[in-house]
């Protein structure tokens, strides 16, 4: 990552702390991803090779843009998808000004119906960053659009842990996966599809 990119996201992260600190209601929260796990994220893009990721829960695109920019050496590109007209108008603005709005396309609608809608095997890495409910039901349709190798990474594991436990069992329950909580950030429940 070049150093304006950095800074750019270091102001982004920044003010989003700033919005949320006065807010109660957790759904008027920007709810940024930490940068760590944003960065591990971007990682395991980069490992990986990742060409195709879906992130739902795409808030401001804070996190987008760190894999967007791990995209870019990848050759990907990014799917990111957020229920929430306002922010993803905030989104598309912060990634263009990031200049990685060729790496992401910033989808208006819901996560489960895009992955309803995504063909099987077309998705290498799957970012979880929305309602955490939601995720358990989810489960089918990821199992699907996973190729083999593929990645699901689930922000707030240990943040959100009794949130996120459920599906956690699920998950390495199937037997496919490797699974591993990385409490880095908020935590980072990683589960890779093994080939």
């Amino acid at each position: 990552m070049d150093t304006s990119l950095e800074s750019y996201l270091g102001d982004l992260y920044q003010r989003g702390r700033e919005h949320d600190a006065p807010l109660a209601d957790r759904l008027l929260r920007l709810r940024n991803m930490t940068p760590d796990a944003a960065g591990l994220i971007a990682l395991l893009i980069r490992v990986q090779g990742s060409r195709n990721v879906l992130e739902i829960g795409t808030s401001n695109g804070y996190s987008a843009i760190w894999f967007a920019d791990a995209l870019r050496d990848t050759g990907g590109r990014l799917v990111t998808v957020e229920l929430d007209g306002e922010r993803v108008e905030q989104a598309r603005a912060n990634i263009a000004a990031a200049g990685v709005a060729e790496h992401v396309s910033v989808v208006h609608g819901d996560g489960g119906a895009v992955l309803a809608a995504s063909a099987d095997a077309s998705v290498d890495l799957v970012v979880l960053d929305a309602e955490r409910p939601a995720y358990v039901d989810y489960w089918p349709q990821l199992v699907r659009v996973l190729v083999p190798g593929g990645v699901v990474a689930v922000d707030n594991a240990v943040s959100h842990r009794e949130q996120v436990e459920e599906f956690g069992e699920l998950v390495a329950a199937h037997g496919d996966f490797a699974v591993r909580l990385i409490e880095l950030g908020d935590g980072v429940l990683t589960a890779v599809r093994r080939r």
